[in-house]
């Protein structure tokens, strides 16, 4: 392929990655943000019994949020945010072939000098076992406690992490490594958080009483795709800064501290 053509693919798809990315990181914080203004008027002492509801003003007018416990709209009516996660996960995949594995930033030999078939299957494989992983533990009675899965979650990060570093270039290491939380957000969407949205809107359509538990997993999920959201970010924009990262003899040490840092920083923007 022609190197001008390569580069206007790589920029392309670079770009419908990134807004995509911005999309979803966007929606996703905003309704996690919106469920916080919630609890915290449930919690209120003050509440006078009425239906809470947020206030926000915004592009010259005001607008207010219900949450609600019953749909009293058709089903057709329900608006659903799912297009962005997969769009920006398929961009991101692209872009992983067009980079790392049509490319020769895969392979390190100095690291692993191993054919570049092995790491293709070593890259994808490590990103469906991130998701079965983190999945079977969460609906393992690890995922009951917050503070164990949070434990568990910086394990399995570690593991990954020093394991790809022994295999690839650190450049490939770091991208795998966002690639793989990438992949679990995605996965946190079309697997956990919309089949249990279909079933809520099913229910509610017919009448059925609500099984608020799935609302419940649901919400879990993407409030850990924020957690993911930050650290994906900083991973990703990583290969920019090679020195400061994963050039340097302590890239799995400074991995792991973009890693914590980028929890802190979620925590920060969902108590905002």
């Amino acid at each position: 392929m022609d190197f001008s053509i390569r580069e206007w693919l790589n920029l392309s798809v670079r770009w419908f990655h990134v807004f995509a990315g911005i999309m979803w990181v966007g929606q996703t914080y905003y309704f996690t943000w919106l469920d916080r203004q919630f609890v915290r008027l449930e919690e209120d002492s003050t509440n006078d019994g009425s239906r809470p509801a947020v206030w926000m003003v915004h592009s010259g007018g005001f607008y207010t949020v219900e949450k609600q416990n019953s749909l009293r709209v058709s089903a057709q009516q329900v608006r659903w945010f799912r297009w962005e996660a997969l769009m920006t996960w398929l961009g991101g995949i692209v872009l992983l072939f067009l980079v790392y594995y049509l490319g020769s930033g895969l392979i390190d030999p100095d690291v692993a000098n191993i054919p570049q078939a092995w790491g293709i299957a070593i890259g994808l494989g490590s990103l469906v076992a991130g998701w079965l992983i983190y999945d079977a533990a969460l609906r393992s009675p690890l995922g009951r406690s917050r503070a164990a899965f949070a434990i568990f979650a910086l394990i399995m990060v570690a593991a990954f992490a020093w394991g790809l570093l022994h295999v690839f270039s650190g450049r490939a290491a770091y991208i795998h490594v966002g690639a793989i939380l990438g992949t679990i957000m995605t996965a946190n969407v079309w697997f956990g958080i919309l089949p249990a949205q279909r079933k809520m809107v099913a229910a509610a359509t017919v009448g059925d009483k609500l099984d608020f538990t799935l609302g419940a997993q649901a919400k879990l999920r993407s409030k850990h795709n924020t957690f993911m959201a930050v650290p994906v970010v900083l991973l990703m924009i990583s290969n920019h800064y090679p020195v400061a990262t994963y050039g340097n003899r302590y890239a799995w040490h400074t991995l792991m501290l973009l890693v914590i840092v980028g929890w802190v920083a979620a925590k920060f923007i969902r108590e905002a």
